[in-house]
């Protein structure tokens, strides 16, 4: 189990460590803010939101890092250059730790990369994302005109949504991105209901195996996708699901997780952290000793 052809890389954004063998490194978590629907927003173009209300999801975030050991990253999703801003001025007016800057729209993803360069803003950022087949030239140009270092890759396959087509498009985009100065790039094995969770989880280890880049998933979107869940399960499913979706991806191997809403950090972060003590043993028993700080010395 967790064993690999190839000798598995780590990357360092700031101070967070992604990758590597697992059981030897915690799984990092990734939680999104000001999302599409997410209720603290008031206007989404405008990027108009419950300051109060953030400032406490974004503390709780990084209350359940610091109780687990798992490593924490915000997510900031904006709809519109001007929401993406005001946003970002939030953010890392409160968290000094890594933040990846995620839109739909490439143009929004840039405004906010040269809005932090542009400020001085000193966080740690990550590009979210380089997406598979769908990225263009001229995103790519801008991206290495602004200077971008680290960035999630997506293994967004159009024309080939299988565990193959994903890992068919890896060595292009990894290419790509580093034709664009990309320096560290994590893999995002792409999830976009339940079936895809299953061929994410297969491909995460398939891409470890082959390649060694650090890889995980956004394992979320398994749950977001199924539709009647609460009306079929009760309201208690998605914690329960949100929760499982995330573990099922540790367990195949994942580096680190996007927990989807920072609101589920109560939940997801103790459930990823019970699964990377467990699987602590399996580095024990190779003889490799977790680093500190890991979930196996906290949570106890």
């Amino acid at each position: 189990m967790f064993e690999f052809k190839i000798p598995q890389k780590v990357v360092k954004i700031g101070n967070v460590q992604i990758g590597g063998v697992p059981g030897e490194r915690p799984t990092v978590l990734i939680g999104s803010i000001f999302y599409q629907g997410h209720k603290i927003v008031k206007d989404e173009m405008k990027g108009e939101f419950d300051k109060e209300k953030a400032e406490e999801l974004i503390f709780k975030h990084l209350e359940f890092s610091d109780k687990t050991s798992n490593p924490s990253i915000i997510d900031v999703v904006g709809s519109t250059e001007e929401a993406m801003v005001k946003y970002l001025d939030f953010v890392t007016s409160k968290y000094e730790g890594v933040i990846q800057v995620d839109s739909t729209m490439p143009n929004v993803r840039l405004k906010g990369i040269a809005y932090l360069k542009e400020k001085g803003i000193k966080n740690p950022v990550i590009y979210n994302s380089l997406i598979g087949s769908e990225v263009k030239d001229d995103e790519l140009k801008k991206i290495k005109d602004l200077g971008v270092k680290n960035s999630i890759l997506l293994l967004y396959n159009s024309l080939d949504f299988t565990i193959k087509g994903r890992i068919a498009i890896v060595k292009e985009l990894v290419d790509k991105a580093t034709k664009a100065g990309i320096e560290n790039f994590i893999v995002d094995a792409c999830v976009i209901d339940i079936p895809s969770l299953g061929m994410a989880c297969k491909a995460i280890y398939d891409i470890k195996n082959d390649f060694g880049f650090p890889c995980g998933c956004g394992a979320h979107n398994a749950v977001d996708q199924w539709v009647g869940l609460m009306t079929k399960m009760g309201r208690q499913a998605k914690e329960a699901t949100a929760s499982t979706a995330a573990g099922i991806a540790v367990a195949s191997g994942a580096d680190f997780i996007l927990y989807g809403p920072i609101e589920h950090a109560p939940y997801v972060f103790p459930a990823i952290a019970m699964v990377d003590a467990a699987f602590s043993q399996i580095a024990v028993e190779r003889g490799k000793r977790p680093l500190r700080p890991h979930p196996r010395y906290k949570i106890a």
